[in-house]
């Protein structure tokens, strides 16, 4: 059958892909560079288990016995007997008591060269363990020791956790979005005529059962024309709240800014369509003109918007994910309960500290590139909050929910604050504020700590915003285009890590005599 995705295919996307959180490659081979042997298949078959047990204790993923760290397949030189044993390494080298949720195991014959490939699913019934009774677990790119009491699941999140990986049996291919499934197959494998049917069965979304495709829930999540008719509330709405408390009726200060509907990438597009333009207010401004101004950092905002996409809990049915816009903060709730295996500490300790609930939905979203590594998105809230200085986001997870709170309110250290306090009379912007702080008593500012502590991308925003400093006064280059080429090259760093910029204290007498030029913000 065209459509169906062959094992040669497997290991082309593989090569081209590299290794991941969800892929791993294992050489046949060992020894120095120019006197390679073939490995002791009995440390193979341990590495098989280590390996796959650390990625059934996550969130599943890929293994390839005869493909190197550089992408390179070398192949397996063993017997076949030998190869034979590899490939029951999946059952004989794990404890019996915690078999794994094999789902391919195959001796594929690539240009002559032998490579084993196995596919494991996240586990939902078992902590998994080797033979020797050791536990693994998946961290980014390594499979790390851990005890089974920190990964063990709780059973009332069992249908939480299984949501996105069932299948729906009457759902077909027609029922998806198979244009938009190329366009993100095409991203996420650069592999330009890759079929829709082929992507899905690459991401684990789809299987051929001999008959039929049959797809999971999270390709319905991701893809669907009609999301409404496979889950109900595939739903964010956006409520401004006239004030800092919602009231109830007859004083009722709650209106709609958006009600969106859709499959998964139609929320993220969407809703941050509809969110982004209420993140700004206008205000008149002491010199008679009406100025707009953001008044939270639009990455902490779209991360908060993306977080909850990603991670809710898709088998509470009732609910959808709910912004609030309140005077001082921006709510964004997400139904679901934290997964009991982290804690709110954890996830303050800005660490990457992470359990996915959705495995299927999370790899397609990360593999196209709209979430980085797992957990990388709330340590990113953190630190944007904090280098635009506004206070840090709260989080909590009350009543089979989750919420994230973007506050409205800055926060400096005394020393931060004092010299502030010098450019009080020049009315500084937020985002001139965070480059003028970042030159504290004298320290020399490179351009990309200004890029992302403003937390902007926009070379042209950038470009604004350093021009305004410097019609103000304040902002001097200290370092010549030539002096930053050199010094970059000196510390092997990027030229954009070099600090060339001084912030200049403001002279009393000369704002007064000649008042700068303020740039609409």
């Amino acid at each position: 059958m065209e459509s169906l995705l062959k094992l040669k295919e497997r290991v082309e996307i593989a090569i081209e892909l590299g290794e991941s959180y969800y892929r791993e490659f294992k050489s046949g081979y060992e020894g120095p560079p120019k006197d390679k042997k073939p490995r002791n298949f009995k440390d193979i078959c341990y590495h098989v288990a280590k390996e796959l047990v650390a990625f059934a204790n996550a969130d599943g993923g890929e293994l390839f016995i005869g493909i190197e760290d550089d992408n390179k397949v070398t192949g397996l030189p063993h017997t076949d007997e030998k190869l034979s044993a590899v490939l029951d390494a999946s059952t004989d080298y794990v404890l019996k008591d915690t078999p794994l949720p094999i789902k391919r195991r195959n001796i594929i014959d690539y240009n002559g060269k032998k490579v084993i490939y196995f596919s494991v699913d996240k586990g939902s019934k078992f902590i998994h363990q080797t033979s020797k009774g050791e536990c693994f677990k998946r961290e980014d790119r390594e499979s790390l020791p851990t005890s089974a009491d920190t990964i063990r699941l709780v059973r009332d999140e069992a249908n939480s956790r299984e949501y996105d990986r069932r299948f729906e049996e009457l759902a077909t291919i027609a029922d998806l979005d198979t244009a938009l499934v190329k366009s993100i197959g095409k991203e996420s494998t650069k592999i330009k005529g890759i079929s829709a049917e082929k992507f899905l069965q690459y991401v684990e979304l789809a299987e051929f059962d001999g008959d039929r495709l049959r797809l999971r829930k999270a390709a319905l999540l991701l893809f669907a024309k009609n999301p409404s008719k496979w889950h109900p509330r595939s739903r964010v709405r956006i409520l401004r709240v006239n004030g800092t408390e919602e009231k109830p009726a007859p004083d009722y200060n709650v209106t709609e800014v958006a009600d969106i509907s859709g499959n998964i990438f139609e929320l993220a597009e969407k809703g941050w369509e509809a969110l982004r333009p209420a993140l700004s207010e206008t205000r008149y401004s002491g010199d008679g003109l009406f100025k707009t101004q953001v008044i939270y950092p639009e990455p902490a905002c779209r991360e908060a918007l993306i977080n909850a996409i990603t991670h809710r809990d898709y088998s509470l049915e009732g609910r959808g994910i709910e912004i609030r816009i309140f005077d001082d903060r921006l709510e964004v709730l997400s139904p679901g309960k934290l997964l009991s295996k982290l804690t709110i500490e954890d996830l303050k300790e800005l660490k990457g500290a992470h359990e996915t609930r959705n495995p299927y939905t999370a790899r397609v979203l990360r593999e196209y590139g709209y979430i980085r590594e797992l957990g990388e998105g709330m340590r990113r809230m953190f630190e944007l909050m904090k280098s635009n200085e506004l206070v840090e986001p709260q989080i909590e997870s009350p009543n089979k929910s989750f919420i994230v709170t973007l506050f409205y309110k800055f926060i400096y250290s005394k020393e931060e604050k004092l010299w502030l306090d010098h450019f009080k009379i020049l009315d500084l912007s937020r985002e001139q504020k965070t480059v003028v702080k970042l030159g504290i008593n004298g320290r020399l500012i490179s351009p990309k700590e200004i890029f992302e502590n403003v937390g902007i991308v926009d070379t042209e925003k950038y470009r604004l915003l350093v021009e305004s400093l410097v019609e103000l006064g304040i902002l001097k280059r200290k370092i010549s285009q030539n002096g930053a080429h050199s010094l970059a090259k000196k510390r092997r760093v990027s030229k954009k890590s070099v600090g060339i910029y001084e912030i200049v204290v403001p002279q009393q007498k000369d704002i007064s005599s000649n008042p700068p030029t303020r740039r609409e913000r």
